[in-house]
């Protein structure tokens, strides 16, 4: 029995914790910005209000209300999509991890797709691009070595079986010294010589240059649409600065073939998710506003000035929370 009484309050006490509001805000502190496990970039005020605003009634999310029928959810997004990069379409999954494995599995599932093995990356969780291919039904065609890959070791490996000739942006780690890629353009060239689709997975993806800040330069949707890639895969909230998503564009007739993949409908995306990329896609449809509204931009952008006064104010509000203990206050 007094075993049954402590088992009680320990599920009581288990029950009390889970009924406590979780924790609204976080003091980033880690000199990270586009923190994983902090939740990467905080969203603006227009995406939450579209995100309550839909998430509060009912919405248009499946239901064209110019015509009085049935719509397509990616219809949102799509548009601004296309004014933004200039792809002929574009579709949006749950996450980019998503993005890539849809679009694997409906290129090259049974066939070849081809990488450089500078480029094999590996993602949080121990996500690897062989066991996505893997998982897609693609075969890899490792090509190049570590530091050098040319355009003839992708040559080299087109064939009758390859599907799909795929670029891997390594935004998260950097081969120095000694090395040779390939860049967008001779890929696209070779593709299509050969007729095979290349894809170019950009991880964060930028919509704005961010080398003035600092930052090492990241491509620019834009400019690799602009090169030919038939596909174009990135994350909604990293360098873009809105909710967790996987956007693709590219070409019309590419696309379509993700978005009639039966793996289309198990990764879309919610119309939470459709709401707040709307909002944060047509912030960027003014760049100088964008710099403004979309916090991750505003704190990329920020002048040393500000950051600086931050600082000081922030010193003083945390030295009168714990209370002036001299020179050796921690």
């Amino acid at each position: 029995s007094s075993s049954a009484s402590g088992i009680a309050d320990q599920v009581e006490a288990r029950l009390a914790d889970l009924r406590r509001p979780a924790p609204r805000r976080v003091l980033n502190a880690s000199g990270v910005l586009v923190h994983t496990n902090l939740g990467r970039s905080p969203l603006s005020a227009e995406a939450l209000r579209h995100m309550q605003a839909v998430g509060s009634g009912y919405s248009d999310l499946e239901y064209d209300l110019g015509v009085g029928r049935r719509g397509s959810r990616q219809d949102h997004c799509r548009d601004l999509l296309g004014l933004l990069t200039g792809a002929e379409d574009a579709l949006v999954v749950n996450n980019n991890a998503a993005a890539v494995v849809l679009a694997l599995a409906a290129m090259s599932r049974n066939r070849d797709v081809v990488v450089s093995r500078g480029e094999l990356v590996e993602i949080g969780g121990s996500f690897r691009i062989p066991e996505i291919c893997e998982q897609s039904g693609a075969r890899l065609r490792e090509v190049g070595t570590t530091n050098r890959t040319h355009a003839r070791d992708y040559e080299a490996a087109l064939g009758p079986e390859t599907g799909l000739l795929l670029k891997e942006h390594t935004s998260n780690y950097r081969i120095e010294g000694f090395v040779t890629e390939v860049d967008v353009e001779e890929l696209v060239a070779m593709g299509q010589t050969a007729q095979v689709p290349v894809m170019v997975d950009l991880g964060s993806g930028a919509l704005v240059d961010v080398a003035s800040t600092g930052m090492k330069p990241e491509p620019l949707v834009r400019d690799i649409v602009a090169s030919g890639a038939d596909l174009v895969t990135w994350s909604g909230d990293k360098l873009l600065g809105g909710p967790q998503a996987g956007i693709v564009v590219g070409k019309r007739a590419v696309v379509e073939r993700l978005r009639r993949h039966p793996l289309a409908r198990a990764l879309r995306a919610d119309k939470l998710l459709l709401a707040g990329l709307h909002a944060t896609l047509a912030a960027y449809l003014d760049p100088e506003a964008a710099l403004r509204e979309v916090p991750l931009l505003a704190m990329l952008f920020a002048p040393v000035s500000e950051l600086e006064s931050r600082a000081k104010t922030l010193e003083q509000s945390v030295a009168a929370l714990l209370g002036d203990t001299g020179p050796g206050r921690t």
